[in-house]
């Protein structure tokens, strides 16, 4: 099923816009607050089978090829933004959405501004005028609230150190130390996409979770859209993963106030309490640089920009030549200070 979203004022197809959070006209500028708007709900149904389907664009009338995964796309022929509805419903509805907050013009000032920092970039790259393809895309993420026991068996030891007479004494306790932690971690984001780098996708981090709205297709409108690839089962590994460090940090603390400690036994039993599956807003951005496409992607609710600019050999050079010159005119002055003049 192709949804439309079309303006009852003029008839033209409308899109959301960033900047206003409200489904508007590109025609006659009406707007209409997304959370009052009435028939755009989902249908119940979905396809039977995750296969390329065509379908027909109520516009022109022209055939949509879409991937598996493609939830909305936009007509190649009129241009006209579509919602593929039944791909957002059924198991693959979403529960929340955090809508585009930066528009395509604030997204492109924000990378140019980007480039422009680049300090080991080559000057060609940081004047950011060689955006081929700015193009913006809802990427399924599955929120997990984990719970984590952890158990901790461990051997501390107190050292005092005190004189008595003409001897010094160092005195060591042994303590048998036993931890049990209850942690909780509330909305730890993995991306479900497929295409995705994984690697860029956890450094567009972090979401600002305040933004999250009850999902409504008409968010949709004009971006393109994925729905998930991967369940929130295959991806509970990942989600334990990224809490490891969080874990670790809580142990350390938990077991502080010793000289040493020696962890004998450590049980870690992290559970999902629950997962929700949204979309987060994220700006894929191709630059064309000496005949060579660099991708980049952006936070498209806080403007963030992660990807791997190209490097300038000669700004390498001047950096680490720099660096070796002043520590050469370091070390001279402390020689000349020690009374060792300059060599």
């Amino acid at each position: 099923m192709v949804q439309h979203f079309k303006c009852p004022n003029c008839g033209s197809d409308m899109v959301y816009d960033a900047d206003s959070g409200k489904l508007t006209c590109p025609s006659c500028r009406a707007q209409f607050n997304i959370e009052e708007t009435d028939g755009y709900d989902r249908p119940e149904t979905e396809p039977a089978a995750d296969e390329t389907v065509t379908y027909h664009c109520d516009n022109c009338g022209a055939d949509l090829m879409a991937l598996p995964e493609t939830a909305a796309t936009t007509c190649t022929f009129c241009g006209a933004g579509v919602v593929l509805s039944d791909r957002v419903a059924g198991r693959h509805a979403p529960q929340y959405v955090i809508p585009f907050a930066i528009s395509k013009e604030e997204a492109i000032k924000a990378f140019k501004k980007w480039c422009r920092n680049g300090l080991l970039t080559p000057k060609g790259f940081m004047t950011a005028d060689r955006i081929k393809s700015i193009t913006g895309i809802y990427v399924p993420f599955w929120l997990y609230d984990l719970n984590s026991r952890v158990r901790v068996h461990a051997t501390g030891t107190k050292v005092r150190t005190y004189t008595r007479g003409d001897y010094l004494y160092t005195e060591t306790s042994y303590y048998d130390i036993y931890r049990e932690l209850d942690l909780h971690y509330v909305k730890v984001p993995v991306d479900a996409s497929v295409k995705m780098d994984d690697a860029f996708m956890d450094r567009l981090e972090p979401y600002r979770y305040d933004g999250l709205k009850e999902f409504k297709t008409p968010y949709l409108a004009g971006y393109l859209a994925e729905k998930y690839q991967y369940t929130d089962a295959e991806l509970l590994s990942r989600a334990k993963n990224k809490i490891k460090d969080f874990i670790e940090s809580a142990i350390s603390s938990s077991l502080s106030g010793y000289a040493t400690v020696t962890r004998t036994s450590e049980d870690i039993d992290t559970r999902n309490v629950k997962s929700s599956y949204v979309l987060l807003p994220v700006w894929l951005v191709v630059y064309d640089y000496n005949n060579f496409q660099h991708n980049f992607v952006m936070n498209g609710q806080t403007g963030k920009v992660v990807g791997k600019p190209p490097l300038s050999k000669g700004k390498i050079a001047a950096w680490f030549g720099g660096i070796a010159a002043g520590t050469l005119i370091v070390m001279k002055t402390l020689s000349w200070a020690m009374g060792g003049g300059f060599l």
